[in-house]
């Protein structure tokens, strides 16, 4: 049995997906720096967080955030401070080539760690399991099936999406070689207006 609106669930997601979020803009910025092969590893720790939010809110907190807003406001500011630190973490690093063979500083653990608390500190995610991804559930039934179908779509699916948004950037990165240091700039602008827009409209 499948859980209530699943194909709505589907809908909703996808659009989440396709759309630049910060996990997507760190994703870009590490596949034209370090190759897409780290990124799978940053993929893993995002969808590795999101696993963990919505086991918490379906089997521990429930309406806790609802009735608690100010775990929220902790949850935003966390996620402020570290986009301004991915920010100008983006922004020092050094651009490699496509086919470059040297290795980076980063460790595998650092790239699972970044994915891992980009998604965790994240105001929307904590928006979303709590208040969306409920609905989609019928607890009068077996839930824990229709938690497991619902999260592995998720995390399957934003798996890919990110992937997606690797491959993708690999190929601007050949368009972009005769300035390597643009999209760093970039990524590092749109992260620190990603936390700008964080502090101003989300008010809880």
């Amino acid at each position: 049995m499948l859980p209530l609106d699943f194909f709505l669930f589907l809908q909703i997601i996808i659009f989440l997906f396709i759309t630049p979020g910060t996990p997507r803009i760190v994703i870009i910025s590490y596949s034209m720096n370090y190759g897409v092969n780290k990124c799978v590893w940053t993929a893993l720790g995002d969808i590795t967080a999101n696993f963990i939010q919505a086991t918490l809110v379906i089997f521990v907190l429930g309406t806790f955030f609802s009735d608690n807003p100010n775990f929220l406001n902790f949850f935003k500011w966390a996620g402020v401070i570290y986009l301004f630190y991915l920010a100008y973490d983006v922004y020092k690093s050094t651009p490699n080539s496509v086919n470059s063979k040297t290795t980076t500083s980063k460790s595998l653990f650092s790239f699972f760690k970044d994915g891992f608390l980009v998604a965790g500190t994240s105001p929307k995610a904590w928006l979303f399991f709590p208040l969306i991804f409920p609905q989609f559930i019928d607890f009068n039934a077996n839930y824990v099936a229709q938690f497991f179908i619902l999260i592995t779509t998720y995390i399957f699916l934003d798996f890919l999406s990110l992937i997606g948004y690797a491959l993708l950037a690999q190929k601007l990165v050949v368009w972009i070689k005769a300035n390597p240091k643009t999209i760093n700039t970039i990524s590092a602008s749109v992260l620190v207006l990603i936390a700008m827009i964080i502090i101003i409209s989300q008010q809880y």
